[in-house]
């Protein structure tokens, strides 16, 4: 079973997307009702660099689609993922491979062997939380007059 507590640092989240500014997305659809797609558009919005990776696509979002981190022309501050969670091993080395300096694995990419793979390689992990919801909460439109809560709900404390 995996710690996932250790990955999910709420300061390790906040340093990761103030110091992110160009993030490969594995898995990215080209498909706007995925997910995926939702993501890297909001991502893209927010001023990030997007880079979709994706054997399938040839472009997504406007940007051109790359059949593996290994073939991005250009350094990667983050690897965000939307792939199964056995994929997550190979995405890590990777990760490591082209000196990203975050892996990302989004709701239910839970994969031990790919968090270790990444973390002794040098690469800060952050496992089993949305990028978009996340950075939504840390830039201040998921809370209410400026109390951060650490938690996304429509209930009041108090009220039932």
């Amino acid at each position: 079973m995996t710690d996932l507590a250790r990955y999910q640092d709420p300061l390790t989240i906040q340093r990761v997307l103030h110091s992110t500014r160009t993030i490969a997305i594995v898995g990215l659809s080209g498909n706007e009702l995925r997910a995926s797609y939702f993501v890297g558009y909001y991502l893209k919005r927010h001023g990030y660099r997007v880079i979709p990776v994706n054997p399938r696509e040839k472009e997504i979002l406007g940007e051109t689609s790359y059949p593996s981190l290994l073939d991005v022309p250009e350094p990667v501050d983050l690897v965000n993922v939307f792939r199964a969670p056995d994929a997550l091993p190979g995405i890590a080395r990777d990760a490591v491979a082209i000196k990203a300096g975050a892996l990302w694995c989004q709701f239910g990419v839970i994969n031990e062997e790919g968090a270790r793979i990444a973390v002794e390689g040098g690469v800060t992990v952050v496992m089993d939380r949305c990028i978009k919801v996340e950075h939504a909460r840390y830039v201040g439109r998921m809370h209410w007059l400026g109390f951060n809560t650490q938690r996304i709900t429509s209930v009041r404390a108090g009220l039932q």
